[in-house]
């Protein structure tokens, strides 16, 4: 199957042209195309997707399923070109994403991700004169500047970073229009997802278990991270999903969705001095030094809310739970974490849970996705484990 940007966008463009009107007299006049042209272009189009878009009729044109859907992927696509072009300085044309080229894209979606022209010429084998001017085409059609030269280095813009999300996210629609045109729909793709701690221990390795016996075809890459550190590649496309614990109020452009709640504990090694005891007090767990969470987490407002005015020492402050876990097996610090994290470990009689779990500490886990994201087959089967997998872990904790 071809990449996405291997396909011509004015074709792509075309195909909700023709679904509308259904003949190519009337499509072609409204892309700006002749007939001829139209027709070559659908016909190189299929051949490149191995899928027939149309059927040919005496009355014209009927799309095929695959053409629909297509088509639907591709207006989404040029909708968030469109948001990523946004308003022109009055330089540019006045609706560049018809004008803008796959080539140009793509040279740019390069330099973008690669951090200046130098490191997307070594990365893709492109030469650099060839990068810059696909730039400064780009550049000239939307009628903002998109890329800072700073000396020998290079940066984007506001305006360029805004172009790099709206191209990244037209990019993932394409080729989840591509993914959809597969044999096996549900067995093609890449999959990438933002992975925060409180899903990496049981959630997210059973789901994948289970998805990739299903689908060993499709490429998957976890991103391991905060929410801060997840949430802004997940509105500029790089991610598909996000899982972890949710947020009060999710930033525009973002909606979550509960798949089970957690509650927090007090974790410390199997041979802390407080293991023992069944439900130690404020003033014993303030007696011993800690490891709070991260400013701006949850995990370091929950320790606030406990200790209030008691506040223990907390000599390091720190959100890797691999680090955190490393340091409580070593010492008689103690920490608050979900027992879901360290699941592992207090199976294998390193770490414990020391006392009840903390009261009013329920955190719910779950997925995040872009607004009105349509997730191809292989993304909609995997969500569909996930939520599987979830409601299995919330029947074991009830039993």
């Amino acid at each position: 199957m071809p990449a996405p940007f291997e396909l011509n966008l004015r074709h792509l463009r075309s195909l909700s042209a023709v679904v509308e009107q259904g003949t190519l007299s009337a499509a072609a006049a409204r892309v700006g195309l002749s007939q001829p042209a139209l027709t070559q272009g659908l016909s190189k189009l299929e051949r490149q997707l191995g899928e027939l878009l149309f059927e040919r009729r005496p009355g014209g044109l009927s799309p095929t399923a695959a053409g629909t859907a297509m088509a639907a992927r591709a207006t989404t696509a040029f909708v968030h070109l469109a948001a990523g072009c946004g308003r022109s300085s009055g330089r540019g044309f006045t609706r560049p994403e018809q004008l803008i080229t796959a080539t140009q894209l793509d040279a740019y979606l390069r330099v973008a991700d690669a951090g200046g022209f130098s490191g997307a010429a070594q990365a893709s084998g492109l030469s650099q004169p060839a990068l810059h001017r696909a730039v400064r085409d780009l550049e000239q059609v939307t009628g903002q500047a998109l890329i800072e030269r700073r000396g020998r280095g290079s940066s984007l813009t506001p305006a360029g970073r805004r172009m790099a999300r709206g191209v990244r996210l037209a990019e993932r629609e394409i080729a989840a229009g591509i993914a959809e045109l597969a044999p096996d729909p549900r067995g093609a793709g890449r999959i990438v997802i933002g992975a925060m701690p409180m899903s990496r221990a049981h959630l997210l390795p059973r789901a994948l278990a289970a998805f990739t016996r299903e689908a060993p075809g499709v490429a998957i890459e976890v991103v391991e991270g905060s929410w801060r550190e997840l949430a802004d590649p997940l509105l500029d496309g790089v991610l598909d999903l996000m899982l972890g614990a949710l947020r009060p109020e999710p930033p525009a452009g973002l909606e979550q969705q509960p798949l089970f709640r957690d509650r927090v504990s007090v974790i410390g090694r199997a041979g802390h001095p407080l293991a023992t005891v069944s439900e130690p007090t404020l003033d014993q767990l303030a007696a011993f030094p800690w490891i709070s969470g991260s400013a701006q987490t949850p995990l370091a407002g929950q320790f606030a809310a406990l200790f209030g005015d008691r506040t223990p020492p907390a000599p390091i402050a720190c959100g890797s739970v691999m680090v955190i876990r490393g340091m409580l097996r070593e010492t008689n610090l103690l920490t608050l974490l979900s027992p879901e994290q360290v699941a592992l470990e207090i199976e294998a009689g390193w770490l414990a849970t020391i006392g009840p779990p903390l009261a009013n500490s329920v955190r719910t886990i779950g997925l995040t996705t872009r607004t009105a994201w349509r997730p191809p087959l292989a993304q909609a089967r995997l969500i569909e484990l996930l939520q599987t997998v979830a409601g299995d872990m919330a029947l074991q904790e009830n039993e």
